[in-house]
Order: structure tokens, then sequence, then C-alpha cells
């Protein structure tokens, strides 16, 4: 089964800005943005995407990520 941060992943295009938008999914609870943002951190470490912004929520107890943008490099 496709997560949320791989379907996100095959639907962005190469060399292209995408940013993981919350509005209106499920991905407006901070807690499952959080999760796929780091999901897409460790597709990163595997080379399939490039982090072009990333913002922590500096209010949080627990360092929680509320905006990533990535590129699709392979």
């Amino acid at each position: 089964m496709a997560t949320i941060a791989r379907s996100t992943y095959l639907d962005s295009e190469f060399g292209v800005l995408t940013e993981l938008e919350s509005a209106g999914s499920s991905l407006e609870n901070p807690y499952v943005y959080d999760a796929v943002a780091r999901e897409i951190k460790s597709m990163a470490r595997e080379g399939l995407v490039e982090i072009t912004r990333e913002h922590t929520r500096p209010d949080a107890s627990e360092p929680l990520i509320d905006r990533i943008s990535f590129v699709r490099v392979r």
C-alpha cells in the first residue's frame, strides 16, 4: 500500500518544486504532517528527492515539521 509521502513523490514531476500541502487532507493534523515530512526526508537520504525548504514549529514541545518542499531528482 502506498503511503501519502510515496503518493506525493510519484505525483510530482522531475525537477519541479513540490510543496507538501496540508489544507483539506489528513495532513492538517500536525503529527501526521510531521510523519509524512520525515518520510520525504528519508527519501532525500535515498537520493530520490532534494529538500529545498523545511520549517519546524518553534512553539511545539517537540520539534514538528510544519512545512517542507522538495524537488524530485529520480
